[in-house]
């Protein structure tokens, strides 16, 4: 019988395992070690018959943190169980590197805080499989991509458990989102709105809604600042199983679900931290926050969302990878494409551009009246 050990805990016992690697090394014997994905291309960088787990992944390459997508598949299901975002799976929002460590991924770079330059990226996180394991990458890009990686697995005699969970990633994107009053400072007493009830579960920024039976283990939020104020504040809401009031788990604002406090620090901790800061970038944030000790668990489904400002009264550009465990089958995601993916940039003034949402905002008579008494102020 085989299971799935965590961090050291198996140091100090032998297990029947097979280690094994797929990689980008030049079976020529040369040192040609990446592989090329041409535009468009999909290229399969392990397909692994299992039982098995996949211990750890590395990955570097100069550029197409946005344009280039990862997915996995677990024995041999149609729809991807991971479907992200290169940089984005590894915690690295709006394709800018950075340096950061955490428990579960790490990231190094010559060249801090720039765009779409050489990157190592690791992924600790243990994925099981029984019958079978396929990552894969996608170009969605207009040049070539060079890729050069490690997948590490271990693969054993017998199947795993029927309780052990699969693990899946799922990126979301609103730009901008919704606000209702983005001209109104964090903090000030026209923002201080209610936002409760149904009203939060529809117009909160979602960071996953998932079907079946597991538990939620964290995830990384990209912010794009367009007000340069502060962006956080908004209050963590988690509804396990289904809706109801209040949602079985309510925060109290943005870096407090991001484990920190009075807005965010510079630093990247092995739980919490941020892998981007925005006094480094001019305005582009990535934080993470892992839910390791203290997972989410659900028996039918789940949905995790956050404020975006208090009471979504702010319409910054917002991204997120969740990450979490379940039983297959999962309900299938899917993700935006390439053109709606690319960070929003600042024009040659320094200026933001001007974004439309998706939807305009529905106004209550509170949110009117607030705007109007921030406009006369």
């Amino acid at each position: 019988m085989t299971y799935v050990d965590g961090l050291l805990s198996s140091l100090t016992r032998v297990k029947k395992a097979r280690s094994l690697r797929a990689s980008s090394w030049d079976t020529t014997g040369r040192n040609n070690d990446a592989w090329n994905i041409e535009p468009g291309g999909t290229r399969v960088l392990a397909d692994i018959q299992g039982p098995g787990c996949i211990n750890h992944i590395w990955m570097t390459q100069p550029n197409g943190y946005r344009n280039v997508l990862i997915r996995m598949f677990w024995d041999d299901e149609e729809h991807p169980s991971v479907l992200c975002p290169l940089g984005d799976f590894f915690g690295l929002g709006n394709e800018i590197v950075n340096s950061y460590d955490s428990i579960l991924f790490s990231a190094s770079t010559h060249q801090n805080n720039n765009f779409n330059t050489g990157c190592a990226l690791n992924c600790y996180l243990q994925m099981p499989f029984n019958r079978s394991a396929r990552v894969e990458l996608v170009n969605e890009g207009d040049t070539t991509h060079r890729q050069y990686f490690y997948v590490d697995y271990e693969l054993y005699p017998e199947a795993h458990d029927e309780d052990v969970a699969y693990f899946h990633a799922q990126f979301q994107r609103e730009t901008p989102c919704d606000g209702w009053g983005h001209e109104i400072t964090v903090n000030t007493p026209e923002a201080n709105i209610i936002n409760a009830e149904r009203l939060a579960w529809d117009n909160n920024y979602l960071i996953l809604s998932a079907e079946g039976r597991g538990h939620y283990i964290g995830c990384n939020l990209s912010v794009t600042n367009f007000q340069g104020t502060w962006w956080g504040e908004g209050d963590d809401m988690i509804w396990v199983d289904g809706y109801k009031w209040p949602p079985d788990l309510h925060g109290t604002g943005s870096e407090d679900y991001l484990n920190q406090a009075w807005g965010m620090q510079q630093n990247a901790f092995a739980h919490n931290g941020s892998a981007i800061h925005e006094s480094n970038t001019n305005g582009y944030q990535s934080s993470y926050v892992y839910h390791i000790e203290n997972p989410i668990r659900f028996e039918k489904e789940i949905r995790v969302t956050i404020e975006h400002g208090h009471g979504n009264h702010l319409s910054n550009e917002t991204s997120s990878v969740a990450y979490w465990y379940q039983i297959e089958p999962h309900a299938p995601f899917g993700i935006l494409p390439a053109a709606q993916r690319a960070p929003v940039l600042r024009d040659e003034s320094g200026a933001w551009p001007e974004l439309s949402p998706t939807a305009e905002p529905m106004l209550n008579d509170e949110m009117k009246q607030m705007k109007q008494k921030w406009s006369r102020s």
